[in-house]
């Protein structure tokens, strides 16, 4: 239940609160004043879609609030867990405050906050699903269509069409992605023999080059040593004999000079020992020259093994490689996936037969189970269907149409839909000796309103909603049948929380909670706030909507009449 809604900036409202609570509240006001912007404000709480141009002119942006009273545990509760947010614990533990708030930046921007915590519109949408049912006029106008009149007969059927519907769908999404699958298969396959066939070349010829994964890199690092291998060997035998040389007997080496200034310095230290370590540390020095001596001489004698051959050899190697890269890179790594790819395609594709075998037995399978299931979900509609017109029809004489009757048809269709192969149609015999005609071609817009009623009332039985919300549902009807959809919401307030934007005093009159858009102006600028009327000035309203004068005698002499014989009539 809706205990309180706060709006903010948006429309001609600047700033209005709608204290609701339960029952059967009425919302009233004068054209312009603003009730449209009551119910776009539920919209936008119900995730509705937001705009920037619902923003007041000079506003920064519009703000809803909406305080609800829900089960403490439940479905809601759960949905706005899992979304971060928390209820407000009441007292008997039984129920719990839920805050609701949307803005809308003049920009456009929208955030939505669920029980204190941001989250995405899409979780108000969820939870405004289990929380309201809203009825505009242009539901009126969509209960003209096949898939309105089915999903109304859905939710009359109740839980076992739901878990029966969702077995079928299930089955449905496999069957029709099966089906897909093998249609693509069938179609295209000499295309796809003659990727095998190509796909078998390529492989071929990457396989007989046999890449390997950095490959071209150590061939590249190869190719530039063998091609500088006299600078390599020339400046390898010049740093060895500078370091280590037999055969500079004048001059000395690297090493003789190292060995010497050791030899010195150990005689010397006998007299200072200071000296000690620096001798040691040259003794190091020297080691590791001879170290360094002994690499060098590695190295030339590796280089002496190596020669124009191998470079050669190198050299038909990278070219190998350059024609896959260039077919199949643009990189060794991509030419090496590639095979790796392509030997799993080439696998699916010499699969095909046997996955056409696969699927055709699938597809058949499935087939059978869908029209198993569509054939159950048959027999449940039609079931709910001759009940539904029945209940209906009922409803309808206590609206003032006492001699029309609702009949549900539910036909096969040619092919199957994601919801079955029912064809329904919901036809209305407006009176006694009349053909019964499709809601779609033969009602009358104040007979739509009627039945659209008649039809969430009786669904409420089976599919109860903590909240209806009609926006003048009453258009296009007056006198005796206005009365009579002002007592049948209010019997329904009963049982759920009702709220109405009418224009009709006889419809207001059976409220228990009558608000009042105001419209304020001072020439330029206009803004709605929301008054809640008691007493006299509820009457005034009602005389308003009944003449058009508030003050008028006989108008609020007949507002009185009608508030009296509601309250006795309920």
């Amino acid at each position: 239940m809706i205990e309180e809604i706060s709006i903010r900036g948006l429309g001609v409202i600047g700033d209005a609160r709608l204290p609701l609570g339960p029952g059967f509240t009425a919302l009233t006001g004068e054209t312009g004043a603003g009730k449209t912007m009551v119910v776009s404000a539920l919209g936008l709480l119900l995730g509705g879609r937001s705009e920037a141009s619902v923003v007041r002119s000079g506003a920064k942006q519009a703000i809803v609030e909406g305080q609800w009273l829900v089960p403490a545990v439940g479905a809601v509760a759960d949905r706005v867990s899992d979304a971060g947010g928390e209820l407000d614990p009441l007292p008997g533990e039984k129920e719990a405050g839920l805050l609701l708030s949307r803005s809308v930046s003049a920009e456009g921007r929208s955030r939505a906050v669920v029980g204190g915590r941001a989250a995405p519109v899409g979780v108000l949408a969820e939870l405004g699903q289990q929380l309201v049912v809203v009825h505009g006029q242009s539901d009126q106008i969509r209960l003209r269509s096949a898939t309105a009149q089915r999903e109304a007969l859905d939710r009359f059927a109740g839980r076992d069409l739901t878990v029966l519907l969702g077995d079928y769908q299930d089955i449905y999404h496999r069957w029709q992605e099966a089906q897909a699958e093998l249609d693509v298969l069938i179609a295209e396959g000499d295309r796809r023999l003659r990727e095998a066939d190509d796909l078998r070349i390529a492989l071929a010829e990457i396989e007989a080059v046999a890449p390997q994964r950095g490959e071209d890199d150590e061939l590249a690092d190869r190719a530039n040593r063998l091609t500088n291998l006299e600078d390599l060997r020339l400046a390898a035998a010049q740093a060895q004999e500078l370091v280590s040389s037999q055969g500079l007997e004048e001059t000395g080496d690297v090493l003789s000079f190292l060995d010497s200034a050791r030899r010195l310095l150990e005689r010397a230290s006998e007299h200072d020992a200071v000296l000690a370590p620096i001798a040691e540390a040259l003794s190091g020095v020297i080691f590791s020259v001879n170290d360094i001596s002994a690499e060098l001489s590695h190295y030339l004698s590796s280089l002496d093994v190596e020669g124009s051959r191998e470079l050669e050899v190198v050299q038909e190697r990278r070219a190998e490689l350059s024609v896959i890269i260039r077919k199949y890179g643009p990189t060794l790594e991509d030419a090496i996936d590639f095979l790796d790819r392509g030997s799993s395609r080439l696998l699916e594709l010499d699969n095909d037969s046997d996955r056409i075998d696969a699927l055709r037995a699938q597809v058949a399978a499935d087939s059978e189970q869908v029209l198993a299931l569509a054939e159950g979900l048959s027999v449940v509609r039609r079931a709910a269907a001759e009940q539904l017109g029945e209940r209906v029809t009922e409803e309808l004489g206590a609206l003032a149409m006492a001699n029309a009757r609702l009949t549900v048809e539910v036909e096969d269709r040619v092919d199957l839909t994601l919801t079955g192969k029912d064809q329904i149609s919901f036809l209305l015999q407006a009176h006694s000796g009349a053909e019964p005609r499709s809601l779609s071609r033969g009602a009358s817009g104040g007979e739509l309103s009627r039945v659209m009623l008649a039809i969430e009332v009786v669904i409420a039985g089976s599919d109860p909603v903590p909240t209806f919300i009609f926006d003048e549902v009453d258009a296009g009807v007056g006198g005796a049948a206005a009365i009579e959809i002002g007592r049948r919401l209010a019997r329904l307030a009963q049982t759920a929380q009702v709220i109405v934007v009418t224009h009709l005093a006889q419809v207001a009159a059976f409220s228990n909670n009558h608000l009042r858009v105001v419209k304020d102006s001072d020439g330029s600028v206009t803004e709605s706030s929301v008054q809640q009327l008691e007493g006299d000035e509820r009457i005034a309203e009602m005389a308003r909507l009944l003449s058009g004068l508030p003050d008028s005698e006989s108008g609020l002499a007949h507002a009185r009449e009608l508030i009296e014989m509601a309250r006795a009539s309920v």
